[in-house]
């Protein structure tokens, strides 16, 4: 084999190289495709379609339900995915977990399987379930969590709408949350935390072994840790007098040290800029102005943000 062709088969074994991906469909939907496009890539979802189109020629998504994705990441069928650690636990799969997400539906957190009932019932603690039932969609962990306890109820499969089982259809339900709003609006109250779980990019153990399939995926990893932690937080920029700099750097947040420029047409005048927690720019904007003369501040978002 000459030069030539070696090039061309090198060429033609790199545009070969696709890294399959399972995109979650339900709940975490919307919230993955906002991740995505925050960390940079361009992605259309047809709802006539399973196949989500992607910017990068190196990825091919397929839309799958969160509770199938541990299981076909498992087997090879996906080189990855996102899913939540529950469903992980739930079908007890062996993959290879690449990063913790922390996103949910609706928060940027975990959300929580508890154990719920109606307001009026007599049941007060999990030991109260022994001989009752109990509807959830998390079936296989909850029986696993019951057994644990020395509880001995009867689990069914919840196909959808567990909040309206109670307590006609079952005696309690386990069900996930984030903010526990859907279930007092069905007039249920929480007796135990089974469960917490949070948004998983994980991976089939033979592709993590593959070295342009690890760094791949190694690397979209860092750019949605990235686009996470930038929901966060802002950048600062401002301009401040030489004599005022010290008081300005005793007001900062001290989390990450600031850039500090001196502007060069404006003698004695710097450019500080800094990243802070967003949660702390509406107290923290005035107090610059107002006591350490800081001039020209601007607040501007941050799309990624890697520490």
């Amino acid at each position: 084999m000459n030069k030539k062709e070696g090039n061309i088969q090198k060429a033609n074994l790199q545009s070969n190289r696709i890294l399959r991906l399972g995109f979650p469909k339900g709940s975490l939907q919307e919230a993955t495709l906002k991740l995505f496009r925050k960390a940079g890539f361009n992605i259309t979802i047809n709802s006539r379609s399973y196949y989500p189109s992607i910017d990068d020629p190196e990825i091919e998504c397929m839309l799958i339900r969160a509770q199938e994705i541990p299981r076909y990441v498992e087997q090879g069928v996906l080189d990855c995915g996102l899913t939540g650690y529950d469903w992980i636990m739930e079908q007890d799969s062996n993959v290879h977990e690449i990063a913790e997400l922390l996103y949910a539906k609706e928060s940027l957190g975990k959300v929580r399987w508890v154990v719920a009932v109606p307001e009026d019932s007599s049941i007060k603690t999990v030991e109260d379930l022994n001989g009752k039932r109990i509807a959830t969609e998390l079936k296989g962990f909850t029986e696993k969590y019951l057994k644990s306890k020395g509880i001995n109820a009867e689990v069914d499969f919840s196909w959808g709408a567990t909040e309206v089982k109670p307590p006609h259809l079952a005696d309690a339900i386990v069900e996930v949350t984030e903010t526990g709003s859907s279930l007092r609006a069905n007039n249920l109250r929480v007796i135990e935390t089974i469960l917490e779980s949070s948004t998983r990019f994980i991976a089939n153990i033979n592709a993590w072994q593959d070295k342009w399939k690890r760094q791949k995926m190694e690397y979209m990893s860092i750019l949605f840790e990235s686009a996470l932690y930038a929901e966060r937080m802002v950048g600062l920029k401002m301009f401040v007098r030489k004599e005022h700099l010290d008081k300005v750097q005793r007001i900062l947040p001290n989390i990450y040290p600031p850039a500090i420029f001196p502007i060069v047409t404006e003698k004695d005048w710097y450019v500080v800029d800094v990243v802070i927690e967003e949660k702390n720019s509406r107290d923290l904007i005035p107090y610059l102005r107002k006591e350490a003369y800081a001039f020209n501040i601007i607040e501007y978002p941050l799309n990624k943000f890697n520490p």
